[in-house]
């Protein structure tokens, strides 16, 4: 990749770079490499300037596939057929909506995400599997309709960046000066020459505005920017709060799951294997019961005491890397267990480094922010390092756990910036498993929250897909967050609530200390 000759080089500092930092994207799987394919959703028409033509919460539909049962087989499934249908409405002719739809059970607390496949012609058929034994009821909303996708999707691929940076540079009499940084030098509004940042390890660029009157090498702070305008009028109508992530009405009455013979389990459980890496990934990946996840791919583990956490993560050093979402585990950590103590390392608390040990089990909790493009309050530019750089950094081997979780800080940007921050992870993490293949690696996937052209859910779904690419064939272990929050009927926040942290926490310890 090339850039104009006005922009100015700053020189990695004096020591090598790792030789992946070079490797294109076509190291990365045939899956990842091939965009088209990966990120394929349905093209839509659009509405041609006609709101009542796009496709409305209120007036679509859902019912039974078959005729209405007394009650339902624990272990079967149970089908609907879905009709969208625009404002005035008249059903629709092609997919491309994104619709989510659960099944749950509130006298358990249970709950399951549905499987909606697209049939591409206004129709959706919906798919449910019966998990627990007991009352169910299905619930489907409209998350986004196609046309409001067709926003996302256009301003996704064609604008360069949706948000901007500030980049903070000092000079040896302590003067600052401020100018606007981004993922490439066009984003950063200049029309003059620009300051390039190479990180030696990853590879990974940076660009600033250069300063009026400093050098290039005198940034020393990074904060967020703005939120750059990048919708019309129309747009905005389209992914307006009122026709957003609403639930349809209710089409299919409750049902009645029960148990294939007296006294048999109230939960359709088959022997499942102990949690490790390299597992397939079951659609869907678990569900809830009694407020605790029950993964189907592997026999997942409740760390309800502070002692079974302890005993987990005794002699055990833990590196997580990421957003502040996967913050969010290393502080569940430290406030559940009350011998982990934090320690102060005077950092920007936002971005990190974090740490926290437990002296008499030996155990330390490490967390630190992913580098650029990163939304933060004003950090130290030094603290900003790449998951590529830490990972280079580790020996590992069986007492080391290293989690993965970015994503939510990559969706103001074009697909490409993703694939090109996974590119050399991936590299990495596969450096690192060569080296101490006793490494247990685990990627969080991203999670549900956002609803807007920044942010939205059907973002986060192209992030996970790239994300899921990336490190497969690698002997690596998922924690799907996406499904996680997604399965019960609480309201969608992208930094999620004690009871959907809990049980990811737990998922990550299954992988640590399997059954």
């Amino acid at each position: 990749m090339s850039w104009s000759d006005d922009t100015i080089f700053r020189p990695p500092a004096p020591r090598p770079a790792y030789e992946f930092a070079s490797k294109s994207i076509e190291s990365l799987p045939q899956e990842l490499a091939n965009l088209t394919n990966l990120l394929y959703w349905p093209l839509t028409p659009g509405d041609k300037g006609d709101l009542l033509a796009s496709t409305s919460p209120q007036t679509s539909t859902y019912h039974l596939r078959g005729p209405a049962q007394a009650s339902y087989a624990l272990g079967t499934y149970l089908e609907a057929i879905l009709i969208a249908r625009d404002h005035r409405g008249r059903p629709k002719t092609h997919g491309g909506d994104l619709f989510r739809a659960q099944l749950l059970g509130p006298d358990v607390k249970a709950g399951v995400p549905g499987d909606v496949q697209d049939l591409e012609n206004g129709t959706y058929l919906l798919s449910f599997p019966l998990l627990w034994a007991g009352k169910a009821q299905v619930q489907v909303r409209l998350i986004h309709s196609s046309e409001a996708i067709g926003v996302l999707r256009r301003i996704w691929r064609e604008k360069r960046a949706t948000v901007d940076f500030q980049g903070y540079f000092r000079g040896p009499t302590g003067t600052e000066e401020t100018v606007i940084c981004n993922v490439d030098p066009q984003s950063t509004r200049t029309k003059g020459p620009t300051c390039q940042y190479r990180d030696v390890d990853s590879g990974e660029l940076w660009f600033c505005a250069q300063p009026p009157t400093l050098p290039c090498n005198s940034l020393v702070g990074h904060s967020s920017g703005h939120y750059l305008n990048v919708t019309t009028p129309h747009d905005e109508a389209l992914l307006a709060w009122k026709v957003t992530d609403k639930v349809l009405p209710q089409g299919i009455s409750p049902i009645q799951i029960r148990t294939t013979a007296p006294g048999n389990s109230s939960l359709a459980l088959s022997p499942r294997p102990p949690c490790h890496p390299g597992l397939p990934a079951p659609k869907p990946s678990g569900f809830y019961h009694r407020e605790v996840w029950h993964s189907l791919s592997c026999s997942s583990r409740s760390f309800s005491t502070v002692d079974s956490i302890l005993g987990c993560l005794a002699g055990r050093v833990v590196h997580m890397m990421g957003d502040s979402t996967l913050r969010q585990w290393w502080e569940y950590l430290l406030h559940t267990v009350p011998s982990l103590k934090s320690m102060d390392l005077h950092v920007t608390y936002q971005t990190g480094p974090l740490m926290a040990v437990e002296t008499s089990r030996d155990i330390v909790l490490h967390w630190r922010a992913h580098s650029w493009p990163l939304r933060s309050l004003r950090t130290p530019v030094a603290s900003l390092h790449s998951v590529v750089r830490e990972l280079g950094g580790l020996a590992g081997g069986p007492h080391t756990v290293v989690v993965l979780g970015l994503g939510a800080h990559f969706t103001t940007f074009p697909p490409s910036i993703f694939v090109r921050r996974l590119t050399g992870i991936r590299t990495a993490v596969a450096a690192l498993l060569a080296r101490e293949p006793r490494t247990l690696v685990v990627i969080k996937l991203a999670n549900t929250g956002y609803k807007s052209v920044y942010g939205s859910d059907w973002f986060t779904l192209q992030v996970n897909r790239l994300l899921r690419a990336a490190f497969a064939g690698l002997h690596v272990a998922f924690v799907d967050a996406w499904e996680m929050t997604s399965s019960l009927a609480l309201p969608d926040n992208i930094h999620p609530g004690p009871l959907i942290v809990r049980n990811e926490v737990d998922s990550l310890l299954s992988f640590v200390c399997p059954a």
